[in-house]
């Protein structure tokens, strides 16, 4: 990577960077917990979330002694909660395994559940300066596009990674850098040749078609999921915990039956997930619930998917 490149960069990030509350700490624990949040969720949402967090988890002492029904309330709209599961995992091996204090081996930091190569990069840049690239998917947008390789495997965009991370006089600065370039300059709907600080040194400059660039397909499978709701003046509403693999394992929902078939009538509302579209039939139910459960007079005690809240508020205006 030229040094002219590495300068031009790094001078546009100083200047035009956004203001976001991570990048004002080096603080492990703090970057790891915006990384996780940060993976398929949009920033906005992320940021008021950022700072709840630590008001209710201020280390990682607290976040590994909490139960994990406390973590997934605390997740809760941010989706994918398999991330939030992983952070109590890790939270718990840290304060075992290395004494509370966060790893600065880049194997140990991998070792932990929910850690991949990119987070890992992220903690070791930002954190403890170690030469680490990140690759989250703006990074990847900017190297095809850098190098006229659209169909290059993640291998090779590993490579160029590190090849371009060898070049800077910063680790953090760099990868921070090539964050906000994809994330706000070489974006997926669109890219900003005029406005980009590295456009006379990338082979796709003025000429990148996001219409044709290749885009990974996603089969999403329609399920039709039959909502029995038990509602009581005096007890609240009958609540059961989901099983803690598959779709929304771990949270509180009303008790749910899977239909073959979908009904001829509309669903209360449809709630989309990456893989799957929900469709989510509300069912005033008549007599005593069965089964493994309990009632609660107040739902925000405990961790209810997105979906069966929305679906409880389109059950109320009825």
């Amino acid at each position: 990577m030229s040094f002219i490149r590495c300068e031009a960069l790094a001078c546009w990030y100083l200047r035009q960077a956004r203001d976001l509350p991570w990048r004002h700490t080096a603080d492990p624990y703090h970057i790891w917990i915006s990384e996780i949040m940060l993976q398929q969720t949009q920033v906005k949402t992320v940021q008021p979330r950022y700072a709840a967090w630590f008001e209710r988890f201020p280390s990682i002492a607290s976040l590994a002694d909490a139960p994990l029904d406390d973590l997934l309330k605390a997740w809760e709209g941010l989706g994918y909660y398999r991330r939030a599961r992983f952070i109590h995992q890790a939270a718990m091996r840290i304060e075992n395994e290395f004494s509370g204090r966060f790893p600065r081996d880049f194997d140990a930091l991998l070792s932990l559940p929910g850690i991949g190569r990119s987070t890992a990069g992220a903690i070791a840049s930002f954190c403890f300066r170690q030469p680490r690239p990140v690759l989250d998917g703006n990074v990847k947008r900017v190297l095809r596009r850098w190098h006229d390789q659209p169909e290059a495997t993640d291998k090779e965009l590993w490579l160029l990674a590190q090849q371009a991370l060898d070049g800077a006089a910063d680790p953090a600065l760099w990868n921070q850098a090539m964050m906000e370039l994809g994330a706000t300059i070489c974006g997926a709907k669109s890219a900003d040749c005029n406005s980009c600080p590295v456009s006379e040194a990338c082979i796709s400059a003025w000429q990148v078609d996001t219409a044709v660039e290749k885009q990974a397909t996603v089969a999403v499978i329609d399920l039709h999921w039959q909502v029995a709701l038990h509602l009581c003046p005096q007890k609240g509403i009958w609540l059961s915990q989901r099983p803690q693999t598959g779709i929304w394992a771990g949270l509180w929902t009303p008790p749910i039956t899977e239909l073959n078939d979908a009904p001829a009538k509309a669903p209360t509302h449809v709630h989309l997930l990456t893989h799957r579209r929900l469709h989510l039939y509300g069912e005033l139910a008549d007599g005593a619930p069965s089964g493994t459960g309990q009632w609660v007079d107040d739902i925000s005690q405990l961790a209810l998917p997105t979906g069966i809240h929305r679906l409880l508020e389109k059950q109320r205006s009825v």
